[in-house]
This record gives C-alpha cells, structure tokens and sequence, in this order.
C-alpha cells in the first residue's frame, strides 16, 4: 500500500490541530465508558442488587446512544462538528456532577438518570468525533487517524477503571468523588472548545470518500453490514467489560480490587496498545484484513472462556482486549467508505448501533444467574462471529 501523509492532504492542507483537539475528547469518552464496568461490581455490593439488574447501568448509557443519536446528528448537519462537541460536553459534565446529590440519596434509579445523561453527552461526542477525524487528511489514511486517536479512547479506559477501583473498592465505596472530578474537568474543556474554533470539512471533501455519493444509504451494502457489524461489536465489547470483573472473583480466585487493576493495565493496557500498533499496521496491510485476523483471533478467546473457566479462561479473556482492540474504529471507517456526502448522516445511524451495549450485558446477566459467569460469554462469541465474516466479505459488500 502507499503510504500517506496522516492529517495532511495532498494539496498541502495540515489538519493537525484540530486533530489533536478532537482526540482529546477520545480520552474522555473512555473513561466515561470504562468507569461503569467498575460500577456494575459496586452496586451488586453496595446496592445488593443482581447481575441482571446491575446491567442496567450499560442499559442505560447505551440506549441514550439510541435515543440521542439522531437528534445529535441533525444539530451537527445544522450547526457543525464544534456545537455537536459542546452539546456532547456540557450533557456530560451535568450527568457526571449528578453525581453528587445521587451520592447522598443513594438510589439505584437516580444514578441510572444520570448515567442515561451522561449517554446522551457521550453520544453528541462520538457523532461529531468518530467522522471528523475520518475526514482530516486523505480518504486512504480514515482507517489509520480513527485508529490513532482510539488509541487515545484506550487511554481512557486505562484510566477509569483505575480510578473507579481505587474510589469504590479501596476508598470505601465513595462513588461522588470521581464523577465530581470528572464533571468538573469536562465542564472546563466545554470552556476550553467554546473560545477554539474547528475547521468545518467542505461538501467537497467528504464526497471524495466516494465514487457514489448520490447512491441511497441504505443499498450501500458496505455500510448496511457494517452497521450490525457495529452493533454487535460494541454488544460484545460492553459484555465482556461489564463482567470481566465477575469472572475474574468467581472463575479465578482474583479480588475485585486486583481485578479492577488488571482490567486496566492488563485488559485496557493491550486493548491501547493493539489500536496503536494496528495504526502503524495498516500503513502496509488493508483494514479489513487485520478486522478479519482480529475477529478470528476473538471468536477462540471467548470460546477459551466457555470452556476453560478458571485461570487459563482468565488469560484469554485478557488477550481478548488485544483481539478486540481496532474493530470499532476500522468497522467505522469501512462502513463510511463509501457514504460520500451522506457521511454526517451515515454517522448518526452508526452511533445509534451502539445501542447493542445496552443488550449483551442484559443476556449475559440473564444467563449468569441461570448458568454460570463462564457461559454467559457465548453472547460475545457469536457477535464475533458476525464480525469476521463482515470482514472476510468486505470486497464483495464494496
């Protein structure tokens, strides 16, 4: 493959500030998501509630993906990428601060109000986030800047659960700390983003990322696959985080403490390191071939788990997060290759999949409490199962 310049265009055009503002809010996002698989454990504890009710807490994050998505989309088309951003800031920076009333009431209900806020924050970020970056250079180089600026999203999800295991499991279950933190230093970057203007990409470049930019969504095969692709991918990924800590205290002798330690630096650790290195890789290799490796590489992870519950389950659900680690940015860029001048609205309908995080974690809970932790991960084999064989049929679907 040739390679390219990153954020540069071949006219000369650096789009490299604004990338790197963008990627910012990347981080932000991952320690918003990641904070609730620590979360699921401590309201099991705390609130003495079950796996299935616990599961929840995605439930409702997820499905302001759902609800928000749309909405987030057409104040995007109307107003631009940056009001989309600070719409997404200022939502989550008010759910995070709720926070700290939830903390003196201490009902499951009220926390699961300001989660489903701080989802429709989360999902305004991802609409605007996930297509800019795609668009800030060549259309060659989508997979490559989505990857890089994930890896700083892996970031956050080292971060938040780190924090929150600290805060929730070591700090005597204080969950008002972090999330005051958290909304706090949002609220500050919505400041920051308010006095900083982006760059709007013209019409013209966005329909340079297809040959068919007049062609209806909907027949584009590529985007309509990868759109389940999607969902199924955030259905598994949200699944194995939301109990990885469970596995790990039921399956293989580890504390929730340690378990909140290894989800991330050994879960998140690889799960960073596997979007960087596979920015690097797809200078030279096509994105869907290492989704296709990846994807394989997941489907005897999650089958591992199954079979092998107890410490060797264990290592592969951790070498999972390896597996895992460039499906969502490379199935969201293959899906927007050829959506033309329908990208903002191709986006929209992208984010809305995530709401398959709100349904994995219900399934497994379900099955936890029939069966067994280990079985329940039968749903993120499946999913992945999906995923290879959208990546395998890639050309075909182009």
């Amino acid at each position: 493959m040739e390679k390219i310049g990153l954020v540069r265009t071949r006219d000369g055009k650096s789009f490299l500030v604004p990338f790197i503002l963008i990627t910012s809010l990347f981080f932000l996002w991952g320690v918003a998501h990641s904070i609730l698989d620590v979360l699921n454990k401590h309201f099991q504890d705390t609130l003495e509630i079950t796996r299935t009710r616990s599961a929840l807490i995605q439930a409702v994050v997820y499905g302001g993906y759902f609800i928000m998505a749309l909405p987030a989309g057409r104040i995007i088309r109307r107003f631009g990428y940056r009001t989309g951003v600070l719409t997404g800031l200022v939502l989550y920076g008010i759910g995070a601060l709720l926070f700290i009333p939830g903390g003196r009431i201490q009902s499951f209900e009220f926390f699961l109000l300001a989660l489903f806020v701080i989802g429709c924050g989360l999902t305004c970020l991802e609409t605007a986030s996930n297509p800019y970056v795609t668009v800030l250079g060549e259309p060659e180089g989508s997979e490559r800047r989505i990857n890089l600026a994930q890896s700083f999203n892996g970031l956050g999800w080292i971060c938040g659960p780190l924090a929150g295991g600290f805060f929730l499991f070591a700090g005597g279950g204080d969950v008002t700390t972090p999330y005051a933190v958290l909304g706090t230093v949002v609220l500050c970057i919505a400041i920051l983003f308010s006095r900083v203007k982006l760059p709007e990409i013209g019409r013209e470049v966005e329909s340079g990322q297809a040959e068919a930019s007049g062609k209806s969504l909907w027949r584009t095969t590529s985007f309509t696959v990868g759109l389940l692709s999607l969902f199924l991918y955030v259905a598994a990924q949200t699944g194995i985080n939301s109990f990885f800590i469970n596995y790990a205290t039921e399956n293989a002798g580890v504390s929730a403490q340690e378990a909140s330690v290894w989800l991330s630096f050994g879960g998140m650790g690889l799960f960073m390191a596997g979007r960087m290195g596979g920015s690097w890789l797809m200078r030279f290799v096509k994105g869907e071939k290492v989704l296709a490796v990846c994807a394989a590489g997941a489907c005897v992870c999650m089958a591992a788990v199954i079979l092998m519950p107890g410490g060797a389950g264990w290592y592969f659900l951790l070498l999972c997060f390896l597996c895992e680690s460039i499906m969502f940015p490379t199935i969201f860029s293959l899906s927007l290759r050829h959506a033309g001048t329908q990208t903002k609205q191709a986006s929209s309908y992208l984010i809305m999949s995530i709401v398959g995080g709100a349904v994995a974690p219900l399934l497994m809970g379900l099955i936890a409490d029939r069966i067994s932790m280990a079985v329940g991960f039968i749903v993120p084999l499946v999913c992945f199962m999906e995923i290879w064989g959208f990546a395998a049929r890639y050309r075909k679907l182009s």
